[in-house]
């Protein structure tokens, strides 16, 4: 039974389905979105579900000048049953009051976004591919919507979720990926926004893409904002580490983003009575595991890629090729299982996946 009543203004023209065996990331969107409006002295309101369309604002919302904005990234899949599964979704709800909250955004009512993100699910259910590798993608995300153009918080907003049946996030796929160490541009600093998912943190990320992708590298190692000597995360990546047995992975500072898939990956290799330790580590250590001949593996941990092995690192000037260029066992080993939890394929001991249900 419903806790909260939810409008659903079905669509009238349907959309041509994509080809589900050759999907790219991000770019193809379902039939129907999720809003709810937030009203100073008034609270979040009007929760429904409405045809997907292009949304209407003032040129001076407070979102084009000041960027008071937060968003997620999730996905759901469907069984071999037909059943549709989301996995921890609570954590990633969670992330985004705790981004709204560092961006002066009032936080939603977490069973209220849920419930509304699984509804919507269920009215583009048809829209989940179900072919290997693939899922549906869930962008939930809020705006500042009021005209004004002082410095302030705004006083109106919209949270929306849209849906996107994607492929692999990398051209790669489960195949390494090549990664460029920045030194010359900084994400983020303790006491920044770098722990938020807000819109900014991105923008300032793509000159520095850009010349990765220049230069024929899938993403960049961000370090330290102070010291650029510490590891902090990839581009859309949190990264880990296997050096001499032991995995580590950089530990939360303020500046690095807290991944659901992070957390997940840490938790299963616990399970797994895997060392694992969050630390702060450098590039140089890195470096000299290399030439030491101890850096086992790497890989990057997010929900758009779940696990990406890094085959070669740039760092000033120099190369470095990661277990010869090929996906490690552990990498292999942690993709797998979590793959296998999210398509419902393996069990799930963790109580991760959670049911969608009409």
């Amino acid at each position: 039974m419903e806790k909260y009543h939810i409008e659903v203004q079905l669509t009238e023209n349907k959309k041509d389905k994509p080809d589900f065996n050759n999907l790219s990331f991000g770019s193809v969107f379902t039939d129907h979105m999720f809003i709810l409006n937030y009203t100073e002295g008034r609270g979040w309101h009007d929760p429904r579900i409405a045809p997907y369309q292009p949304i209407t604002l003032d040129p001076a919302a407070i979102i084009f000048h000041y960027g008071q904005t937060v968003f997620e990234g999730l996905k759901a899949y469907v069984t071999k049953d037909q059943e549709v599964l989301l996995f921890r979704p609570d954590q990633n709800i969670q992330r985004l009051n705790r981004s709204s909250n560092r961006l002066c955004i009032p936080e939603v009512d977490e069973e209220l976004a849920l419930e509304g993100l699984k509804k919507l699910i269920m009215v583009d259910k048809e829209w989940i591919p179900n072919v290997e590798g693939t899922s549906l993608y869930i962008r939930p995300f809020i705006i500042a919507t009021e005209p004004y153009l002082g410095v302030s918080a705004s006083e109106t907003y919209q949270f929306m979720i849209i849906l996107s049946p994607v492929g692999a996030y990398y051209k790669e796929g489960i195949n390494p990926v090549k990664i460029a160490v920045e030194n010359e541009y900084v994400r983020a600093v303790t006491g920044g926004t770098g722990n938020a998912k807000t819109a900014g943190n991105y923008a300032g990320a793509l000159k520095a893409q850009e010349a990765a992708d220049a230069e024929g590298y899938s993403q960049v190692l961000w370090l330290d904002g102070k010291e650029k000597k510490y590891i902090e995360e990839v581009g859309s990546m949190n990264v880990f580490f296997k050096i001499n047995g032991e995995v580590v992975t950089p530990a939360l500072n303020g500046s690095i983003l807290e991944g659901v898939t992070r957390k997940s990956v840490i938790e299963l290799l616990q399970y797994w009575n895997v060392p694992v330790i969050e630390k702060k580590i450098s590039i140089e250590d890195i470096f000299h595991a290399h030439k030491e001949g101890t850096l086992e593996e790497a890989f990057g941990t997010g929900t758009a890629a779940v696990i990406s092995p890094i085959g070669e690192l740039f760092w000033q000037g120099e190369k470095i090729t990661i277990h010869n260029g090929e996906t490690g066992p552990l990498a292999k080993r942690i993709y797998d299982e979590l793959t296998g939890i999210q398509t419902g394929k393996k069990e799930d001991p963790f109580g991760w996946s959670v049911k969608v249900e009409d």
